[in-house]
């Protein structure tokens, strides 16, 4: 009975999920929180589950076969700069569409929601703190960064001791191959997850609770599919790539990202898609998709703070200088770099944005009702974002495989990869 359902791509019942869920978020208002939201919680969990095994058997896998071909470290500052550089022009979509929709003039009088302070690390307690103390306790505690280093010096010790640890070699890919079945079961169940947080989500905020920052949310939405169409489209045809192939193959991370708001919980499916339905190196995306889940923002880290910063000194009546404008930029390229692995990201670097362009971190409470609407895009083009670049990387390097890519194979087979097991 259920077979037809299954055998349907996984983001067409993703979309389902979504459309359900518009609709039962809209019969059930309040309600839903009651009635929905513990399915979109129990999802949730799974995921979250099953990160940090996968972080830790992929990281340690990818690094040691990275290691043996001896191009991690050209691979990691290809990465590092498509990261940098399409945050940079990320900021500049936000400044440009925060200009053309003046989010905040017109408005006064706006209710005061409650900010949390936040403390802000240092860059240095930031590099420190990716060492973990306690490898044990920071898988425990979801530690990705410092799980990630972790798992970087396991791999590469794995490779300086060779044949002696040839058990435990194979034990780590078993480890990976088993992880993933997991994945693949967990993520089966993301139509209804997304049923849930979705329904959740219509049903707590309503149309009514949206319309004094329409323009705020209309130029973020604006912005952010800008950035993902445009941008991240345009990248793809200069590196000779089909951008509607990118795109469908993305899309059930894109789904599960808007969905949940979590680029760590979205982690396993930007992984599966990268290296099932987009073709790069399953060695490489273990390394790249997973610090990109920590460090690569351009919604949180740079979109969002360059509008938000826009629309509170517009609301407060300020011009911003030029001065101003350069230290957004600055602030929000390698603010998410300073920030990795801090709780509350997009909170973190808008604090850090305001604090360093001079601007009233009050106006951070006039926004912030309506933040979990505005983290759904947000998110979706962190995600999206996170699974580009190594797609673009991989094209670079020579090394994706171009015939995955293009369709011409429905998915990777599993002789051809040692980790992954197919997903369909």
């Amino acid at each position: 009975m259920f077979q037809p359902w299954f055998t349907r791509p996984l983001w067409q019942r993703v979309a389902v999920g979504f459309a359900l869920g518009i609709l039962a978020g809209v019969l059930a208002g309040e309600q839903a929180a009651v009635w929905f939201k513990p399915l979109g919680d129990i999802y949730l969990n799974l995921v979250r589950m099953i990160v940090i095994p996968l972080v830790f058997f992929t990281i340690t896998s990818s690094v040691a076969k990275l290691a043996e071909a001896g191009n991690v470290a050209r691979l990691g500052l290809r990465t590092l700069f498509w990261f940098v550089a399409t945050s940079a022009i990320a900021v500049l979509v936000g400044i440009t569409f925060g200009h053309l929709i003046d989010p905040g003039l017109g408005l006064s009088n706006l209710p005061l929601g409650e900010v949390k302070s936040r403390t802000i690390p240092t860059p240095l307690e930031v590099l420190i703190g990716i060492v973990p103390t306690n490898p044990i306790k920071a898988m425990a505690d979801t530690n990705v960064l410092q799980v990630l280093f972790f798992s970087g010096i396991v791999g590469a010790a794995l490779v300086s001791l060779g044949e002696k640890t040839a058990g435990i070699r194979n034990l780590v890919d078993q480890g990976a191959t088993l992880v993933f079945r997991i994945t693949r079961w967990v993520l089966q169940l993301t139509p209804i997850g997304t049923f849930g947080l979705i329904a959740w989500v219509v049903g707590r905020y309503g149309l009514s609770s949206l319309l004094p920052l329409g323009k705020f949310i209309a130029a973020m939405y604006i912005a952010c599919l800008f950035h993902i169409i445009v941008v991240y489209g345009g990248l793809l045809k200069l590196h000779g790539l089909k951008v509607g192939r990118f795109f469908r193959g993305a899309a059930p991370a894109m789904q599960m990202a808007f969905a949940t708001s979590s680029s760590l919980a979205t982690l396993p499916m930007s992984l599966r898609v990268a290296v099932e339905k987009l073709g790069v190196p399953q060695s490489y995306a273990s390394f790249a998709v997973p610090l990109g889940a920590n460090v690569k923002m351009d919604g949180c880290g740079a979109i969002y703070p360059a509008i938000a910063s826009i629309f509170i000194a517009q609301y407060f009546g300020l011009d911003l200088t030029v001065t101003q404008y350069v230290l957004i930029g600055l602030t929000a390229v390698l603010g998410s770099l300073g920030t990795a692995g801090v709780p509350g990201t997009s909170i973190v670097m808008l604090t850090l944005t305001l604090s360093t362009a001079g601007l009233p971190l009050e106006g951070i409470g006039y926004i912030i009702a309506i933040d979990r609407v505005v983290d759904m895009m947000r998110t979706m083009t962190n995600v999206t974002g996170q699974v580009l670049v190594p797609v673009l990387v991989a094209k670079e390097e020579g090394v994706l495989d171009q015939a995955l890519y293009d369709g011409a194979i429905e998915t990777r087979a599993p002789a051809r990869e040692t980790v992954l097991v197919a997903a369909e």
